[in-house]
């Protein structure tokens, strides 16, 4: 007697009209996947209604698939940890750093592919006063390019757009005081941008250090604590490649949770949003999600992420 087929799995299908390439033809991507899923459409809900629709049909689906950039992941960060309802990623925003940092094929049709053949892998989550990120929380000089980026020039210029946003933004920069309390120690310093990162890359092209992963259990943080604002253009290849820990004017190191307060309250940034203000409590929130993804060690040897050593 033949054995009855296996039931297809249920995959909630969601992808966002504002990303930078929401609106790029899926016919292929869909069809690939439909192979082997049953794709459950619903209207797009906004950024902000993102996880309570996750939650609502958690029960209903075996996975998401959300395509759309960082702010997009970002706001489904909280409903796929309360659901643990495994996330497949379609790579459509402008930088795409989460999916760089997890070596996801940055090709929609190749991240497809992935999803319908791979497996899912535990991540990290971190979270600043109750607020997840997937990449990183900074306060200061990025959390200024945050609002003054608008959708418009993500959508015309790219990655381009936060250069010229931040060039602009640059010589306008002024350092101001915070106080860092980790690891039973509470540090004064005077700086340009404070950054936490849970992932490996960010800002669409910075590396948060050179040996940050997402799945370690661990935040990396740094402070730019430069004099000049040019300082900042000769530090600029060590922020790409991760090694800005190694300069004098950098303060870095590793830890589970950290508190930065300041004299008056301050943005922070959580992947691109502005979210929340300081003081700021960040901690980590290991294996809080599960992501289709390549295997670490298959990961760490990509050429879609740079091996350590090499944020």
């Amino acid at each position: 007697m033949t054995a009855p087929p296996f039931p297809r799995r249920r995959a909630l299908f969601l992808a966002n009209p504002g990303a930078r390439n929401g609106t790029a033809p899926l016919e292929r991507v869909r069809a690939l996947l439909a192979e082997r899923l049953e794709l459950v459409d619903t209207p797009w809900p906004g950024a902000p209604g993102l996880s309570n629709l996750i939650r609502a049909r958690a029960g209903d689906v075996d996975l998401a698939i959300i395509g759309g950039g960082d702010g997009t992941l970002n706001a489904a960060a909280a409903g796929l940890s309360d659901t643990r309802l495994p996330l497949g990623i379609l790579p459509l925003g402008t930088a795409n750093d989460f999916a760089r940092t997890l070596a996801i094929p940055l090709d929609p049709l190749a991240a497809a592919r992935l999803i319908v053949t791979g497996a899912h892998q535990p991540i990290d989550l971190g979270e600043v006063n109750g607020h997840p990120f997937l990449n990183v929380a900074s306060i200061g000089f990025s959390a200024d390019l945050a609002r003054a980026l608008t959708q418009e020039a993500k959508r015309r210029f790219g990655v381009l757009g936060y250069a010229l946003v931040a060039a602009r933004l640059l010589v306008q920069s002024r350092l101001f005081t915070a106080f860092i309390e980790h690891d039973g120690t509470v540090e004064k310093v005077r700086t340009l941008q404070v950054t936490v990162g849970n992932g490996r890359h960010y800002g669409g092209g910075m590396t948060v250090a050179d040996t940050a992963t997402a799945d370690d259990g661990r935040l990396d943080f740094y402070s730019l604590e430069v004099d000049h604002w040019w300082r900042l253009l000769a530090l600029l290849p060590s922020l790409r490649r991760g090694t800005q820990g190694q300069w004098n004017d950098v303060r870095a190191f590793r830890t589970t949770q950290v508190v930065v307060r300041t004299s008056r309250p301050r943005e922070v940034n959580t992947d691109g949003e502005l979210v929340t203000f300081t003081p700021a409590h960040f901690t980590v929130r290991p294996a809080a999600i599960r992501v289709y993804a390549p295997p670490p060690d298959a990961a760490a040897s990509s050429t879609n992420r740079p091996t350590k050593g090499a944020s």
